[in-house]
């Protein structure tokens, strides 16, 4: 039995052991020669503005993604604030979540938003008909998901309902939200709790209007956005940036048709992608996995790379200005769910290797700046590539949390170009450079380096020089394991966790570093 498809109590113990990581990567180190790589930061060079919208979160009424995850009502046992878990409240405000996306996904095709105002034990009982056939209660609605928004500091983005809806509920939607006048739809909004209005300043116009939201050709589907963006209307001295349902993975002539027919009736175009080992009948484990399945997933990431550049080219030929913004707002792992729950839950555990993931997504989305302006990682919480897990009472922040906190510093930064000499990580038909990286300079000045040692066997030493840097010192945190599918759960929360990284040296204007195998690095200049 090797240790990647052992029983869950090896996974812990190995997890576990992960805490003494630097030292087992320094043994490894001393047994694997490294190999070499070289970066040069053109900080001399500023690039585009890195909108903290890049690191908005996805919450849809899907498994424990609402209830339990983030709602428990005011009755519950498990501590929290109005009915929001207390812990997920304070974990999210520690990442500084700046944006969450809701209902959906494919629930926001079907969902009316009447359902979800009043008193709640009054509201109407529904089916999920998307996700697992159970019943939705509608305790989350319009105004808890404002007020939960507002707890974790965060803003607003709204998807509506183009499947099944007609414009006029959506602009009545709309103004239940913003208005501040004393219409009906405001004196309704104040009874139910709420007399000032909300600020809106993100709205989808539906969602996967080529699947779920209606299985429609892209000229109706353009057609329809523009009909209905006709109706989503800000009040005045305000602002609703409106999104279209973009593309499917690689559908470039939805990306084109949409510019060219809708392009002048929005401010966003969205893109979705989801990153699996296998094929989408049969994904892989999130847990049980060889090295085939940690390169066959890293290497099938990198393909974002590819998709944004194709698609903000198509989005260039009719914007030249980049006014529209590229919004990947659902991207992530997918894999079958774990065994034993809801299939229609899609609850997934969360390792190193999606920790890797989420760097390698991130340092792409810095590269291209000037046009992804925000992306939303699916999903927040308990469902697929999730910030955080619960189960009752306890909670744990998985691998893909810890590195949004290391890239905290990239939230509102400048990107800075960088140019990179990886050498290659191989596996059976798989081949990728080990190295992806990005650097930024924060809001305060400081510069910082992400890198990913994509290769689970070697660590790679990276030498960068440094254009226009002024720095004397350098530091950083390091997350890694001794084994590709290290986790933590809820009886060992803190097994893979940031560790203080000890690995890089500064001297003349050059930095090097050497990245342990199977790796993430954010390095602090100062």
């Amino acid at each position: 039995m090797s240790p990647i498809t052992g029983t869950t109590r090896l996974r812990h113990l190995a997890s576990a052991i992960s805490l003494g990581v630097l030292a087992l990567c320094g043994a490894a180190s001393a047994q694997v020669a490294p190999t070499e790589a070289t970066i040069t930061v053109h900080a001399d060079q500023p690039g585009a503005h890195i909108n903290r919208e890049v690191f908005t979160q996805f919450a849809e009424h899907l498994g424990h993604g609402i209830y339990e995850g983030i709602w428990v009502g005011p009755g519950s046992s498990i501590p929290n604030t109005k009915g929001y878990r207390t812990d997920v409240i304070d974990a999210l405000r520690a990442i500084k979540v700046p944006v969450v996306r809701w209902p959906g996904g494919c629930f926001a095709d079907e969902y009316h938003w009447r359902d979800g105002i009043g008193a709640r034990g009054k509201r109407p009982v529904k089916v999920n008909t998307h996700w697992g056939g159970v019943t939705e209660p509608n305790s989350f609605g319009t105004h808890e998901y404002m007020d939960f928004v507002d707890l974790i500091g965060a803003k607003p983005y709204v998807s509506g309902n183009v499947g099944d809806a007609p414009p006029r509920e959506m602009a009545e939607w709309i103004e239940y939200m913003t208005s501040p006048t004393g219409s009906s739809l405001a004196k309704e909004r104040a009874a139910n709790g709420h007399p000032a209005p909300w600020a809106l300043p993100y709205f989808g116009i539906g969602n996967e209007l080529w699947g779920c939201g209606g299985n429609m050709r892209p000229e109706f589907a353009a057609d329809e956005t523009r009909r209905y963006a006709t109706f989503v209307k800000a009040p005045a001295n305000t602002k609703i940036m409106k999104f279209a349902s973009g593309a499917n993975v690689d559908d470039y002539n939805w990306t084109d048709t949409m510019m060219r027919i809708a392009g002048d009736r929005i401010d966003g175009l969205t893109l979705h992608y989801y990153t699996f080992p296998g094929s989408w009948e049969h994904k892989g484990s999130a847990t049980d996995f060889d090295e085939a399945g940690w390169a066959s997933t890293l290497k099938n990431t990198l393909k974002m790379e590819d998709l944004v550049t194709r698609h903000a080219a198509i989005m260039d030929k009719y914007d030249p200005g980049k006014r529209v913004w590229l919004v990947v707002d659902e991207w992530g792992t997918w894999y079958d769910p774990t065994p034993g729950t809801n299939p229609g839950f899609l609850r997934q555990q969360n390792t190193l290797r999606d920790a890797l993931v989420a760097a390698i997504n991130l340092n792409i989305f810095a590269h291209h700046a000037d046009r992804v302006k925000m992306t939303a990682i699916a999903q927040m919480v308990n469902v697929l590539q999730a910030m955080i897990l619960t189960d009752g009472k306890r909670m744990v922040k998985t691998p893909t949390y810890h590195v949004f906190d290391m890239y905290l510093p990239w939230q509102d930064a400048t990107s800075i170009p960088i140019d990179i000499k990886s050498p290659w990580y191989n596996k059976d038909e798989w081949t990728m450079p080990s190295v992806s990286a990005s650097a930024v300079r924060d809001v305060a000045g400081q510069v910082h380096v992400g890198l990913a040692n994509l290769d689970p066997n070697k660590p790679v030493t990276v030498s960068a020089r440094l254009d226009g840097v002024t720095a004397t010192s350098v530091g950083g945190r390091v997350l890694t394991a001794g084994a590709m599918n290290a986790l933590n759960d809820f009886d060992h929360p803190n097994a893979l966790v940031p560790q203080p990284f000890t690995g890089a040296s500064l001297a003349e204007g050059t930095l090097s570093v050497t990245l342990p195998p199977k790796s993430v690095v954010v390095l602090d200049l100062k």
